[in-house]
């Protein structure tokens, strides 16, 4: 039996690679050296051309890192590599929660290495070549500790408690662990920005002004109370805009980059607010939270009627199984199962969309909303013309021109 869990894990890992290569190849079947008539008025000549070689530059890049991400993923499977540092973490300790620390930190951290050449030249080369990136040497360094740092107490700390409750509980550990999990989602939901965001960038209070008038007397009107609206220094990093609604109840917060602030006029402000307060009145944040936490649940009761499959470790090369090598078998077997309901929530994702920019379309003005999504396209060389079948895969949002033309019928 675990031939066979060897060979479904070998072929879903191939299956996948070559979907998502297939997905992009169709993508660059919509690539044109002259500006599409629909792009007029978006885009001029210059531009486009511009547009067209980062997403040439990209794609090339991205075919090199997934490859060999590829390679190095079927490699330790076909190799038995997660065996190989399984044993390392048991040789170092018996205690189990030590050896997962171990393990997945081997992992965790070897990855993040071999990967950082990549992260340098799409950086340093790429986005630095086409005039996005602001991120220093210093900056990138210390992004790169801090994230190891947040990862081993987050991430260890949860993992760590994770594996105490398997121990103490056994077969209703999917129960305990889902509440462990949920309470922890909530409050990452509520506080994310308030500890962590400023580990990475400053926020400050939007000053007083025409802007934040403006906002406020938006807000009033369509009777949202919005005392929290902070400036974001995402120019410490990139020229690329961006804004954001996060927090629950008296913790929530719009979060403005300075750099949308230097790109759109206030009205477009407005109007792009007006969409994000859209997503609240939606509920959609609410929304969002509860379909993870359902699918968590899910998620963790399935893993808890195979985590002792002794079929399970074996496909992974390891006779006595554990929590840690359950964990890395369990995801490669559930990621089909992950990626359709995937295609559901990206489905979902884009009608919300729909949904908010009909609220700031009713409630503010469709016409600076569509002119401040067109220039944030154009400023960030985004790709206008993908292919429907990528967009069906991957896009959470519609694209531009699927958003224009239904603002357009507001107008």
């Amino acid at each position: 039996m675990h031939e066979i869990l060897f060979w479904i894990i070998i072929g879903i890992i191939i299956l996948d690679f070559l979907f998502e290569k297939y997905i992009d190849y169709l993508n660059t079947t919509k690539w044109s050296d002259t500006l599409p008539d629909e792009l007029k008025g978006i885009y001029d000549e210059k531009k486009y051309k511009k547009q067209q070689a980062y997403q040439r530059e990209n794609h090339g890049f991205g075919i090199l890192t997934s490859s060999f991400s590829f390679i190095i993923t079927l490699s330790m499977f076909l190799f038995f590599g997660f065996a190989l540092v399984n044993g390392w973490a048991w040789g170092f300790t018996n205690n189990a929660i030590l050896a997962a620390f171990i393990f997945f930190g081997i992992l965790m951290f070897a990855s993040d290495i071999i990967n950082t050449p990549f992260s340098i030249y799409d950086t340093f080369k790429i986005e630095e070549k086409y005039g996005f990136n602001k991120t220093t040497a210093k900056t990138f360094v210390l992004d790169k500790i801090k994230g190891w740092l947040i990862g081993a107490i987050i991430g260890g700390g949860l993992l760590a408690l994770l594996i105490f409750i398997y121990q103490k509980t056994q077969g209703m550990f999917w129960i305990y662990a889902w509440i462990v999990i949920s309470a922890f989602s909530i409050f990452m939901a509520m506080f994310y920005s308030n500890l962590i965001v400023p580990l990475f960038n400053k926020q400050t209070p939007l000053e007083d002004g025409e802007l934040r008038t403006a906002i406020n007397s938006f807000s009033e009107k369509v009777g949202f109370k919005l005392d929290n609206i902070f400036v974001i220094n995402g120019s410490k990093r990139s020229t690329k805009a961006n804004a954001y609604f996060t927090g629950l109840g008296r913790k929530k917060r719009i979060v403005l980059y300075d750099t949308l602030i230097n790109d759109l006029e206030i009205d477009e402000l407005v109007a792009v607010l007006a969409h994000e307060i859209g997503h609240n009145k939606k509920k959609h944040v609410i929304q969002g939270l509860l379909i993870g936490l359902l699918q968590t649940g899910i998620v963790l009761f399935i893993f808890s009627l195979l985590i002792n499959n002794p079929n399970l470790s074996r496909a992974l090369g390891v006779e006595i199984p554990n929590f840690h090598i359950g964990l890395v078998a369990f995801g490669i077997l559930y990621s089909p199962v992950s990626f359709i309901l995937g295609i559901f929530m990206n489905m979902l994702s884009r009608k919300n969309e729909y949904e908010a920019d009909k609220f700031a379309a009713e409630n503010y003005n469709p016409k600076p909303l569509a002119s401040a999504l067109k220039k944030l396209s154009v400023t960030n060389l985004s790709n206008l013309t993908p292919h429907k079948t990528y967009v069906y895969f991957h896009y959470s949002h519609p694209t531009l021109l699927q958003r224009l033309a239904y603002l357009k019928t507001f107008e």
